[in-house]
């Protein structure tokens, strides 16, 4: 018997949304579509040349691993996650966003260092692209210390978030975490997270890989960048040699799984988006809730791309807990309908 359904790790950081225009990020020079980080003066700064605009989503935990876990569980799976935050006031709303929504956490987090809860300036352009500006704060210093192997243990699966790689700490922890799930039979799962982190730290991704993943989430510039291919057909065949399975979200294309044995495409919805941030983060928290569940890599990439593409109409990376079990019952519906 299994305490937790799913146990991640990855970056813990306050999100703000903000809407602007292609002329503020070049004004401002912010490199879009990826996550660039930046320390706590460039983000002030950014902060302040755009404080005449909407800021459109509240303030909510997040950070890529946490958007995915938290997803999770509010499909139904029983989650842990594993961060660091500061001992200030985002790091308590931080601990209790994450109780909200029946997430699990290290005791690691109730004890807090002095410092600043990372944080993630999103900018929205009309195009629906997201460019994150991102200070890590005190996440700079996630570490080993803040795994929990007994709960790991406890766990079906585990999920490592990418952005880990930009960090050496963070980097061994994930490194750490994978090695600990492989030794105690826990399936493992790791999302290669951004383009710019592909493109960066390379060795490194390969490093948290390993002899390979049981699955692996990435997006379609991902999937090229790491494999080296100019085709989506070369790059799955490429990334074959890192994992056992994989999902390769392609946006308005749905996207293309492998489960182990053959390939799907699976078709995405029709939506007006608005936001694309999260919507990679909710692909993979409701891919693992399907799997876990026991659907079929079709049909949990079929949920997969239904909840990403309600995230993307509407701002916010995260869905509202009600909306989780809407996704659910129009699942059933639509299986039933065939």
């Amino acid at each position: 018997m299994h305490q937790y359904d799913l146990y991640g790790i990855g970056a813990a950081l306050l999100d703000t949304e903000i809407e602007v225009s292609d002329d503020d990020l070049q004004s401002l020079g912010v490199d879009k579509g990826v996550m660039t980080l930046v320390d706590d003066h460039r983000q002030h700064q950014l902060v302040s040349a755009l404080s005449d605009h909407l800021v459109t989503a509240k303030r909510a935990c997040g950070g890529s691993g946490a958007n995915t876990v938290i997803a999770a569980s509010y499909f139904g799976l029983s989650t842990f996650y594993s961060c660091k935050v500061a001992a200030d006031e985002n790091g308590d709303f931080y601990r209790a966003d994450l109780a909200d929504a029946g997430v699990a956490y290290p005791g690691t987090l109730s004890e807090a260092e002095p410092g600043v809860t990372g944080k993630c300036l999103v900018l929205i352009t009309p195009d629906a692209e997201r460019s994150m500006n991102t200070f890590l704060g005190i996440s700079a210093g996630l570490s080993t210390a803040e795994l929990d192997i007994e709960a790991l243990s406890a766990s079906r699966w585990a999920y490592i978030e990418g952005y880990l790689v930009s960090s050496p700490t963070g980097k061994a922890a994930a490194i750490e975490l994978r090695q600990a799930a492989e030794r105690a039979g826990v399936k493992t799962s790791l999302s290669l997270s951004d383009p710019a982190m592909v493109h960066l730290f390379h060795d490194g991704l390969r490093e948290m890989i390993g002899d390979g993943v049981d699955l692996l989430f990435c997006n379609r510039d991902e999937a090229l960048g790491f494999s080296g291919t100019d085709s989506i057909a070369a790059a799955a065949e490429g990334l074959k040699a890192h994992c056992r399975s994989f999902a390769i979200t392609l946006g308005a294309e749905g996207a293309l799984l492998w489960d182990g044995e053959r390939e799907y495409r699976v078709a995405a919805p029709k939506v007006h988006a608005i936001d694309t941030n999260g919507a990679g983060d909710m692909f993979a928290g409701a891919f693992l809730y399907g799997i876990n569940r026991g659907m079929s890599f079709e049909e949990a990439g079929e949920l997969a791309c239904r909840a990403a593409g309600q995230v993307v109409s509407q701002y916010g990376p995260r869905l509202r807990p009600d909306q989780h079990g809407e996704l659910l019952t129009a699942e059933v519906e639509a299986r039933d309908a065939e």
